[in-house]
């Protein structure tokens, strides 16, 4: 993930429940600390925490991070969990 001021964000978190929640982010430290805090997060994950980031994708616009979160968002779960696969695996090398 490279730190450019003009970068988005697509992420995965996964919840304490094991659930998965996509979102998009300019600042994602922040946003997943949000995530966790009590009164910042979605509404979807606070009563879920805490939560852990699993996958993050960075793309340059808000309207590329919308777009992607929207294709995230219809995969099943099982492709959910191959993008996570991946993306782990790309961390470990």
């Amino acid at each position: 993930m490279k730190g450019s001021n003009a970068a988005w964000f697509v992420y995965l978190v996964r919840c304490r429940d094991a659930t998965l929640y996509c979102g998009i982010a300019k600042d994602l430290t922040r946003r997943v600390a949000e995530h966790n805090s009590a009164d910042k997060g979605a509404k979807y994950t606070r009563g879920r925490q805490p939560v852990q980031l699993v996958y993050a994708e960075e793309v340059s616009s808000r309207a590329q991070a919308t777009q992607r979160e929207g294709r995230i968002k219809r995969m099943t779960r099982t492709e959910k969990m191959t993008l996570i696969e991946t993306f782990t695996a790309g961390l470990e090398k």
